[in-house]
């Protein structure tokens, strides 16, 4: 048997009519309302004004606040937000932790490996702050006599690498890599430098890759190779040999070239030579040899020059002073100023632009020489004791 469906009456129709209309209200109010591109960046402020705020961010609290929203990610990963943001020039350094603090430069041939710890540390000489780095992964203790540099300086791509090295349980020369991100505030492991393992090499930051040239091989003969990295690719590439040999050679950024300066061939052991190549990227060849660019007999260590692309002028820590080589002004070193008494046996020297140069003291302080001014002035930041350890490595990250 079928039963008829009933015919609605007016009174049900009109009813059904305005629950039909009220269906759409009803929705909107339970569903959220829908976001814009970007969101508001901080509620109740104009974007503008939010954007000022976001570039007061501190470099070390970049990570947490990209989390915050997809809006606050997109801004401070943005070329135009950096392109805004005051660069700021940090120290980074491979500094012996508090237990070595005392042992100075001799600690790195302590007896017992065991004692070995080095760990990352970021120091604004502006502020005079201090602040360790996370570990990279992996033990949590730096490679000894590893090399620092910086990439990617001054934009959303910041980044510090820690290269080569010593394992610090078997001494074995390693060849990787390790890449720290100051926006995400993460570690990845990098490709592996290029065979053969070196250790004591040359390295600086030039046009935003990494460049080593020259040290020694595990049989201890010394190298001429050498090679570029670029850490967004993730790829090594080969260079041209060197025209020498150079184990313990000084690795610097001069004019866009990456100069390696000093350093000996195998047969010297030790016995410095005082002549510099300069490698240009630009035409991909080393250029002529050049002699006595620093004494013969001095470690090119205590050099160092501006970390970009623009600057021409090395420094170099002598004689008790500071002394400064223009490119464009011949072979010639001019004086800058006296060491402080204390600083007279530091081996640490970095620049960080806008006419500073900044040595690490024996007695656990550092000082900052100005230089672009009449008259060159030091400033003195002493260290917190959890920070006075020997410094193995420095470079000068842009951020």
């Amino acid at each position: 048997m079928i039963t008829p469906t009933p015919t609605p009456t007016p009174d049900d129709t009109d009813h059904t009519l305005q629950l039909r209309k009220q269906e759409p209200a009803a929705r909107a109010r339970m569903e959220p309302p829908p976001a814009t591109p970007m969101g508001d960046l901080i509620p109740g402020l104009p974007e503008d004004m939010a954007r000022e705020c976001l570039l007061r961010v501190g470099f070390q609290h970049l990570p947490t606040a990209r989390r915050v929203s997809r809006g606050w990610k997109a801004e401070l990963e943005s070329p135009s937000h950096h392109r805004s943001r005051r660069r700021h020039a940090l120290l980074a350094l491979a500094q012996a932790r508090p237990p070595l603090a005392g042992s100075g430069p001799a600690g790195k041939y302590a007896a017992s490996g065991a004692g070995y710890s080095f760990r990352l540390v970021l120091h604004d000489p502006a502020a005079g702050s201090w602040a360790p780095l996370p570990a990279p992964p992996g033990g949590g203790r730096l490679p000894l006599f590893c090399q620092l540099a910086a990439a990617g300086e001054g934009g959303p791509a910041a980044k510090l690498l820690v290269l080569g090295g010593w394992d610090p349980e078997t001494w074995a020369p390693t060849a990787a890599v390790h890449v720290y991100d100051f926006l995400s505030g993460a570690w990845r492991r990098g490709a592996d430098m290029p065979p053969p393992r070196r250790s004591f090499f040359a390295c600086a930051a030039v046009g935003g890759k990494v460049f080593v040239a020259g040290g020694h091989d595990e049989e201890k003969n010394a190298l001429r190779s050498a090679a570029t990295y670029d850490a967004e690719a993730d790829e090594w590439t080969a260079l041209p040999d060197m025209a020498r040999e150079r184990d313990e050679p000084r690795g610097v950024c001069v004019g866009g070239m990456f100069v390696v300066v000093g350093g000996y061939p195998t047969e010297a052991q030790g016995r410095f030579a005082g002549s510099a190549e300069a490698f240009d990227p630009a035409t991909w060849s080393w250029g002529p040899m050049e002699e006595r660019v620093i004494e013969d007999g001095a470690c090119p260590r205590a050099c160092c020059a501006v970390p970009d692309a623009a600057g021409s002028t090395m420094y170099m820590l002598r004689d008790g002073c500071v002394v400064a080589r223009d490119a464009e002004g011949g072979d010639s070193w001019r004086t800058l100023a006296r060491l402080p008494e204390d600083a007279r046996a530091a081996t640490t020297v970095a620049s960080i632009g806008d006419g500073r140069v900044v040595v690490l003291g024996a007695e656990h302080t550092v000082y900052v020489l100005s230089h672009n001014q009449t008259t060159p002035s030091w400033t003195r930041v002493a260290a917190p004791p959890e920070f006075a350890g020997h410094v193995q490595a420095a470079c000068c990250v842009q951020i």
